[in-house]
């Protein structure tokens, strides 16, 4: 239910985000997801809790999880100056994996000690604060300088049409349709760099993901029993947490495009060493190293895909780079799972691994530009 609005609203959700207030899709989205919350939290307490209505709910979270997510993509670098943004990627992937590890962690407590009302009932309040603070927003002033006084046409074609009001600057409103939808696909397709992280970051997950697969290595492979699952799982998060403290360290990589392209090898090896382990402290030392590969691929391709990208044109590429996203973790899983059914776990593992290094071999050959990539500091062009 989650899945099926994904890729047709979401392409909608960029059109959107880039002739709307971003800020005000993203609060009403999270202003959305709070009163759905909330009414969970009354339709549990009172029993009233069925499975029509979790499904109709998660169809409407992801609906407005559609629109959010290219808006939220596209306003954090209105938000910085853009020599600093790669540092803001970082920080907002710490933060970013800090809710995924104190989430869950919570929520449990919660549930165990105050049942799943209670737990609804936080996450209603987290998100109202949520809101609240998104109203309070507003982009520094030399940002609104900078991107409001200019409507200089853009290397697709589109103007830069924003204008400042009050000091929040706002996109100028014109009707939303399939061609610029269309437009914003043909600007990833006409843009090597863009295209080729966005694939990169698709083609790697679809073979490389284990995630899947892990019950599978601990209950017949590794023989850890449900404890060992939930290490294994959590070498994952604890590899991503890592890398983002490092990183907060030392600044972000001055050529993203070179450092894309180590981590997505580093992740495809850790996926083999993964696949061959047979004991558990290395397996679980693979998956910390992918992890760790996984985030420097996260930040460096976000930093490539919005700072390559006209600020007109950011909602609508986010959202196909969303799209790409969310086909990536669904056939991933699927290719993961259908493999190992054929041949076995290891396989499939092993195999995936492989192939991710197969396409970034691929990408390297047919779009060496990416691999030359530079942050550029001057404004968007």
């Amino acid at each position: 239910m989650q899945f099926l609005p994904t890729i047709p609203i979401t392409l909608l959700g960029g059109a959107v985000a880039d002739n709307r207030d971003r800020r005000s899709i993203v609060a009403t989205a999270q202003g959305a997801a709070c009163l759905a919350a909330a009414g969970l939290a009354l339709a549990t307490s009172s029993q009233a809790a069925t499975l029509t209505l979790l499904l109709a709910t998660a169809f409407a979270l992801a609906v407005g999880r559609s629109f959010e997510s290219p808006a939220n993509m596209a306003l954090l670098p209105s938000l910085v100056p853009r020599e600093t943004y790669p540092s803001a990627v970082v920080v907002n992937a710490m933060a970013r994996n800090l809710g995924f590890v104190s989430g869950p962690m919570v929520s449990g407590l919660l549930v165990d000690r105050a049942g799943i009302p209670a737990a609804y009932a936080a996450a209603a309040g987290c998100l109202a604060i949520s809101v609240l603070l998104l109203w309070r927003l507003r982009l520094p002033t030399k940002a609104v300088k900078a991107s409001g006084a200019r409507s200089e046409p853009q290397a697709s074609g589109v103007g830069d049409q924003r204008s400042v009001r009050g000091n929040v600057l706002e996109p100028t409103r014109s009707p939303i349709s399939l061609a610029a939808i269309r437009e914003g696909i043909a600007f990833v397709r006409s843009r090597p760099v863009v295209l080729g992280a966005m694939t990169l970051d698709m083609l790697g997950v679809v073979f490389a993901g284990s995630t899947a697969l892990l019950p599978v290595f601990a209950r017949e492979i590794l023989q850890v029993g449900s404890f060992g699952y939930g290490l294994l799982a959590a070498s994952l998060s604890i590899g991503t947490s890592l890398m983002t403290a490092i990183l907060l360290v030392r600044h972000p990589p001055e050529r993203p495009g070179r450092a894309l392209f180590v981590a997505v090898a580093v992740f495809g090896l850790a996926t083999v060493a993964f696949g061959l382990s047979r004991a558990f402290p290395l397996s679980m030392a693979a998956l910390v190293v992918a992890g760790m590969a996984d985030e420097v691929s996260m930040v460096t391709r976000s930093t490539i895909i919005q700072l390559a990208t006209p600020d007109a044109l950011r909602g609508r590429v986010s959202s196909v780079n969303m799209v790409f996203i969310g086909a990536s973790n669904e056939l991933g899983a699927a290719e993961s799972g259908y493999l190992a059914a054929l041949t076995s776990a290891t396989f499939s593992v092993v195999f995936g691994g492989f192939a991710c290094l197969g396409v970034l071999g691929v990408v390297i050959w047919r779009i060496p530009g990416l691999r030359h990539y530079r942050v550029d500091t001057r404004a968007d062009t």
